[in-house]
């Protein structure tokens, strides 16, 4: 394994998907966190915010000016921040010769103008969007090796599209997609809603954002370069009274006949050897992913009527954020791609 050490900041570092962040990276062999930043907690110690961190990492928390003075000193920088606050922090980063993964939606998109429509922010220097590449290592792992800036998919996304990769790449689907997904209570973050109160959660199970999740146009705009063509997704998302994870069911249509077994084979073929995908027979539950950068798949046909249901589970924490962001940067400083990922899921 490489002894290769890599410098690294993390702005946003007290959101879920942050502190799950620097819990990988503390514990990564080849990394160093130089810094944490957060606007909300500056000049705490990283252990008042999280206090599970106490005696193992104390480091004490920035501000964004402070992290201007610091960019010289890393190698990487980690933004896990709302929408529309990394552009400028990327730029001076990338000008400063540092590195990016961005865990936000400012880079996902090819289509600047679907960014701004879904998002109703501006991105206000068009150049830094265009370098950055779609981090998700199963489909753009040669192209993330040497990317200066890369952009990590959301959570439903990398469950939606790792489940069904296999088969658009046939060519054989439809394209007209249903994705019904489900995911813990991590994936709203850690802001006060009303709506997150455990009196809201516990006992319930709803949709929302129907028509209107954000995360819909970047799962259609990766399906349809896989199939070549426009693919009209129908996503709807539903919110668990869990902590975390992710379950997607995903509905297509074939246009020609194939077994279960077929299918099968195609998945197989495509991710026989990615160490974070696993095709299972029994169908995929989020107890066998949690705390894991595992996805898992299954599927199922109906031969008759050419119909294919495909589940799939992933940690929304880890492979749908910060998990997959570690494994983008193994492969940014060519370091083995499991390390510091390559953990067993816990089922309880």
């Amino acid at each position: 394994m490489s002894q290769k050490t890599i410098s690294v900041g993390i702005i946003g570092a007290t959101g879920y998907a942050g502190q799950q962040l620097v819990w990988l990276l503390h514990q990564h062999p080849n990394v160093v966190i130089n810094f944490v930043a957060s606007h909300s907690h500056s000049a705490k110690q990283f252990s008042e915010v999280y206090r599970n961190y106490e005696s193992f990492f104390d480091k004490r928390l920035i501000n964004l000016e402070q992290v201007e003075e610091r960019l010289p000193s890393i190698d990487l920088l980690f933004l896990a921040l709302p929408h529309g606050l990394s552009e400028p922090l990327a730029k001076k980063a990338v000008d400063a010769n540092v590195k990016v993964i961005d865990l936000g939606a400012d880079f996902r998109f090819d289509d600047e103008e679907v960014f701004e429509q879904w998002y109703k922010t501006k991105h206000e220097d068009p150049t830094i969007n265009q370098q950055a590449v779609y981090g998700m290592p199963e489909l753009y792992r040669e192209s993330i090796k040497t990317a200066k800036i890369v952009a990590c998919p959301g959570c439903y996304p990398t469950s939606a599209i790792l489940g069904v990769a296999p088969l658009l790449k046939t060519g054989l689907v439809k394209p007209s997609i249903i994705v019904d997904a489900k995911s813990g209570v991590s994936g709203a973050g850690r802001s006060e809603k009303i709506e997150l109160l455990f009196a809201e959660l516990n006992e319930n199970f709803k949709a929302y954002g129907l028509f209107s999740h954000r995360h819909t146009p970047e799962i259609a705009q990766e399906m349809s370069k896989l199939l070549h063509q426009d693919v009209d997704v129908t996503f709807t998302p539903h919110l668990l009274p869990i902590n975390r994870g992710i379950l997607s069911t995903i509905y297509l249509d074939i246009t020609e006949r194939m077994t279960e077994a077929e299918i099968y084979q195609q998945y197989i073929a495509m991710y026989k050897d990615e160490p974070f995908v696993r095709v299972v027979n029994e169908l995929p539950q989020i107890s066998h992913v949690k705390n894991s950068n595992l996805c898992e798949v299954g599927i199922r046909v109906d031969e008759v009527r050419q119909k294919v249901i495909v589940v799939s589970a992933i940690d929304n924490l880890i492979k749908g954020a910060s998990g997959q962001a570690v494994q983008c940067m193994n492969l940014m400083f060519g370091i083995q791609e499991e390390t510091g990922i390559h953990q067993l899921s816990m089922y309880i």
